[in-house]
């Protein structure tokens, strides 16, 4: 009788999959994302005031890492189970990146910490507004179905790209090199490191696993690998990078942890301000809170609209249903990461990892998001799992949703140019957001330039002005400052 109830409610078999499937799908996405509790901490905290790269706001303040820790699994945990409940999607959501690197880096140390989540959960009730007066159900609908496909195929090479970074496998050459190649392969030029090595052994693991049509097999391949990573630690002694140690392990140590279970401290939770508005001049904080909430808008409409064909999930006119209570619980989400200190959340395109292993519903999000929660309390033991043992996953995905590009029609120019610079601007600045917008904006200008004008919709026009904003925010800054 449960199972039956819980597949008329998440509707499992109507979406063609089981159980089995959404519970492994879960806990795939919940081991692909499972670095940001400890990233996030690295980027909007730090340890001590007294560290030369500690992120300080305008009167020398930090957020602690432990803290930092504890909310980002919360609010991730929380939000996720949410957008389960509400929307039946397998979109889990956790702190964004990006949209956590212009907090500490741009907005932080202009205001103190607590403006600076005042200005996050600005930027969420916003996005939740823009979704009460269907304005951004209609821009995701708006969207040309090719430029869609053309979102899913960039976010499929981006997330590759990150699962490349993350392995050691691509590295950014320091700037005493004097070369014009910004990135280059492993170290020198070679595998040189333990943990890429078992990046390497698990990315042909798991790339077998998926050709021989195994169930289980993105899981089965993140689990080999972090047995691997285990014995290899165990033998050679990489040791943690910390920065320091290039042949390190990045994030997450393969070695059993002395302690397992640990209580979060939640103190960050509730601690905003409004004071950034006067602190500041007024059009430098709407400039600011404008820069969130295109980034966060964009981003997660990109994300979600990848996720959605990857699973199958659109219909025939290209529509993801019920799309206005996924995009409401991700504006909610961005609020609730404000107002949890943990920087605004998002749909994370790792869920395309579960959603590989069959996810179709809520239920997978339950999942991932009861494990977020446990996180807060199982801290040292998933830190186990380290980052190149999860990267190949991310690899094995991007290659999955490059198959999207059979929707353009690259014969087309008008629209082969606009696809093109939407799928590479993506990895080459590390932005979904900033591959939609030159994409939309390169859409419409061909469509002028070629007669085709009244064919673009009118939203379209709006979106693409505002990316031309959104490129340009900081001369018009200057501009409107007059500095």
């Amino acid at each position: 009788m449960r199972a039956n109830a819980l597949d008329r409610f998440f509707k499992i078999s109507e979406r063609g999959s089981s159980i089995g499937r959404e519970v492994r799908g879960g806990l795939v996405t919940f081991v692909a994302m499972a670095y940001i509790v400890v990233l996030n901490p690295l980027i909007i905290g730090s340890f001590s005031a007294s560290d030369p790269g500690a992120h300080k706001d305008v009167l020398g303040n930090i957020l602690p890492v432990p803290q930092v820790a504890a909310v980002t699994a919360l609010v991730a945990g929380l939000m996720t189970i949410l957008m389960g409940l509400l929307a039946n999607y397998p979109f889990a959501l956790a702190t964004g990146l990006g949209l956590n690197s212009l907090v500490a880096v741009t907005i932080a140390p202009q205001v103190t910490w607590p403006e600076a989540m005042g200005l996050v959960l600005v930027e969420g009730l916003i996005i939740v507004l823009l979704v009460f007066t269907g304005f951004r159900t209609a821009v995701f609908n708006a969207v040309p179905a090719e430029l869609k496909s053309a979102i899913a195929v960039g976010i499929g090479l981006f997330i590759s790209l990150i699962g490349l970074v993350d392995a050691g496998f691509v590295r950014r050459l320091p700037d005493a090199d004097h070369t014009t190649v910004p990135v280059g392969l492993g170290i020198n030029g070679s595998i040189a490191s333990w943990p890429t090595l078992v990046f390497v052994i698990g990315l042909v693991i798991t790339g077998i696993l998926v050709a021989r049509k195994v169930r289980g097999a993105i899981l089965i391949g993140v689990l080999a690998s972090t047995v691997l990573a285990i014995v290899v630690e165990a033998i050679f002694h990489a040791g943690p990078s910390m920065g320091t140690n290039p042949k390190g392990w990045d994030l997450g140590y393969p070695a059993l942890p002395q302690q397992i279970f640990g209580l979060p401290d939640l103190s960050l939770v509730g601690h905003v301000s409004f004071g950034a508005w006067t602190r500041l001049p007024a059009i430098t904080v709407l400039l600011l809170v404008f820069t969130l909430v295109l980034a966060d808008f964009f981003d997660a409409m990109g994300t979600m609209t990848g996720l959605g064909k990857e699973a199958g999930l659109l219909r025939g006119d290209g529509q993801l249903p019920q799309v206005g209570r996924a995009l409401f619980v991700e504006g909610l989400a961005g609020a609730a990461g404000g107002l949890g200190s943990a920087s605004s959340n998002t749909v994370f395109v790792e869920s395309a990892s579960g959603i590989a292993e069959g996810a179709r519903t809520g239920l997978a999000n339950i999942i991932t998001g009861v494990l977020f929660l446990l996180a807060m309390f199982l801290t040292p033991l998933y830190q186990v799992v380290p980052v190149e043992a999860a990267a190949p996953a991310l690899v094995i995905v991007g290659a999955l949703m490059i198959r999207q590009a059979s929707g353009i029609d690259f014969t087309d120019f008008r629209i082969a140019l606009p696809a093109f610079l939407t799928i590479v601007v993506m990895p080459f600045t590390y932005s979904i957001a900033n591959g939609i917008g030159a994409g939309f904006i390169s859409y419409v200008l061909l469509a002028v330039a070629t007669g085709n004008a009244r064919k673009v919709h009118p939203l379209m026009w709006a979106v693409a002005v505002a990316f031309v904003a959104y490129f340009a925010v900081g001369p018009i800054e200057a501009a409107l400052l007059g500095s």
